[in-house]
């Protein structure tokens, strides 16, 4: 028994790299990887740095998504981040889900 919940747990940890991987090709995919990567700044701040900034904010999912849907600028400089229209609430969700559970 204690074996089968070991192999199990192991199988759900096999999957956590799939599981970013397929946020990052959405990140791709999406646009966002044209301005920001997962460990350091291009033109918008890593998502390390997304991640940290927003750590305890409890609104922060919400704050994010807003974010990205309709830009802004101010927070990280004075570069604007465009509105991100085109991209599903379903995918920006699951987008700021990712980034903000990055250590």
């Amino acid at each position: 028994m204690k074996r089968i919940a070991i192999l199990a747990a192991l199988a759900a940890l096999s999957s956590l790299p799939a599981l970013a991987a397929d946020e990052l090709a959405l990140a791709q995919k999406s646009g966002c990887t044209a301005c920001h990567a997962v460990d350091k700044k291009i033109v918008g701040p890593a998502y390390k740095e997304v991640a940290a900034k927003y750590k305890g904010d409890k609104g922060a999912a919400a704050k994010l998504e807003d974010k990205v849907k309709k830009g802004g600028v101010g927070v990280w400089g004075q570069v604007p981040m465009p509105p991100n229209s085109q991209v599903s609430d379903a995918d920006i969700k699951k987008l700021v889900a990712w980034v903000l559970g990055l250590k």
